[in-house]
C-alpha cells in the first residue's frame, strides 16, 4: 500500500493535493517529516540503530518518518515511534521545539522532544527500519557524534540540548 502525505506550500500552508511517497515533489511542494527526542527520568536519550539496507545505514537516530495523510504533526509522530519502537507516547510530556524548512529536502522538519520512562525490554523493533536499540548518556551521545556514528536527523544535538533549560541533560 502506498505511504499518502499532504502536500503544503513554503508557508506551511496545506494545499488541496495529495502525494504519494517514492515519487519527487516539484518545486514550491512540501511535506512534514518529524522526530521524537526522548529522555527518561535519569536525563538518558533514547537512541536506535537504522537497519543497513535503508538510507544512512548503520546510524543512530531518533524515531521519525513523514506524517500521513491526514496527520497533524504530533498525530504523526506519535504514530511513528509506536511503529518503530513499540512505545506509546501519547501520556508523555511532549513538546514541539523545533519547525524548519528545508528547502533540500522539500519537507518542514518538526523535532518533537518527551519525557517517557521505559525499559529497554519495553521496546518492539520494527525489523524492515531499525536494528538496534539504547539509551545513552549525554557524555555518550557527544562521543557518538564525534565519532560520526549519528545520522542526520541528530545534527541538531547541541542546539537541542545543551541550549535549552527544559531539556537539560545531567
Amino acid at each position: 500500500m502506498a505511504e499518502i502525505w499532504d502536500v503544503f506550500d513554503k508557508d506551511r500552508k496545506k494545499l488541496n493535493k495529495k502525494h504519494e511517497r517514492g515519487v519527487p515533489l516539484v518545486e514550491g511542494e512540501y511535506h512534514i517529516v518529524v522526530s521524537a527526542w526522548i529522555i527518561n527520568s535519569e536525563g538518558m536519550i533514547f537512541v536506535q540503530k537504522r537497519h543497513p539496507q535503508k538510507p544512512h545505514p548503520n546510524l543512530w537516530e531518533c524515531p521519525g518518518g513523514s506524517i500521513l495523510e491526514g496527520e497533524s504533526s504530533f498525530q504523526g509522530i506519535i504514530r511513528e515511534v509506536e511503529e518503530e519502537i513499540g512505545i506509546n507516547l501519547r501520556d508523555a510530556q511532549g513538546e514541539l521545539v523545533k519547525s524548519i524548512r528545508r528547502d533540500h529536502h522539500r519537507d518542514f522538519y518538526d523535532v518533537w522532544l518527551f519525557k517517557k520512562d521505559f525499559s529497554e525490554h519495553d521496546v518492539l523493533l520494527q525489523e524492515t527500519e531499525v536494528v538496534d536499540s539504547k539509551w545513552v548518556t549525554r557524555d555518550e551521545l557527544e562521543k557518538m557524534w564525534e565519532n560520526g556514528e549519528l545520522g542526520h536527523t541528530l545534527g541538531n544535538i547541541h542546539d537541542l540540548f545543551w541550549g535549552d533549560s527544559r531539556w537539560t541533560l545531567r
